[in-house]
């Protein structure tokens, strides 16, 4: 398979985290700066999960195709992450009061991005979903989702930015499908697709 999705104008790269090796790149953007406790992107997989499994668990995911999402490295070092697979690999999705399916496709959904400092304010998020998007339609993708925040012409706090702005997806060619009741940093976020 692969794994370089796509390369920026400014050297950005963006490849598949199942490709060899990604996992410890996957920890350094994704993993607590201290100790092993936190999300390790698993708050919508499945975040009944204790710290360590939820750590063996993305280890997994990480060997696996077509992987839990891709990775942007800056110079080659790891600067980035989002998050993308399909709707039905999310438990937290699946059962959502919040965010509703919409139809009976499944779609990938881009749910989550984190940039680690140092690297913000670059558009590494642009970049990001740019792969997320290569990545997909690789895997025979039809529809992408994501459920941003609308920002509203101002930002989001990086802690509530980890599901995107309305902005950025609409740069990316997706269109708002319906508003749903969830909300991040209180602002109300959308159901957005784009067909591939």
């Amino acid at each position: 398979m692969l794994s370089l999705l796509t390369v920026s104008l400014d050297g950005v790269t963006v490849e598949v985290v199942s490709s060899v090796g990604r996992f410890d790149d996957f920890a350094t953007v994704v993993g607590p700066k201290t100790g092993i406790r936190g999300c390790w992107c698993m708050s919508y997989r499945d975040s009944t999960l204790g710290a360590q499994e939820r750590i063996s668990y993305m280890e997994t995911e990480c060997a696996s195709e077509p992987g839990p999402g891709v990775l942007a490295y800056v110079d080659g070092q790891p600067a980035g992450w989002c998050s993308i697979a399909p709707r039905s690999t999310y438990r937290r999705l699946t059962r959502s009061r919040t965010i509703p399916r919409i139809d009976e496709r499944d779609p990938w959904s881009a749910v989550c991005f984190v940039v680690r400092g140092g690297y913000r304010r670059r558009g590494l998020m642009h970049d990001l979903l740019d792969g997320a998007l290569a990545h997909a339609r690789s895997q025979g993708a039809e529809i992408v989702e994501g459920y941003p925040a609308d920002a509203a012409g101002g930002r989001l706090d990086p802690i509530s930015g980890y599901v995107g702005t309305v902005a950025l997806f609409e740069s990316h060619a997706f269109d708002r499908v319906l508003q749903t009741s969830a909300h991040s940093g209180h602002q109300p976020r959308w159901l957005m697709r784009r067909h591939l």
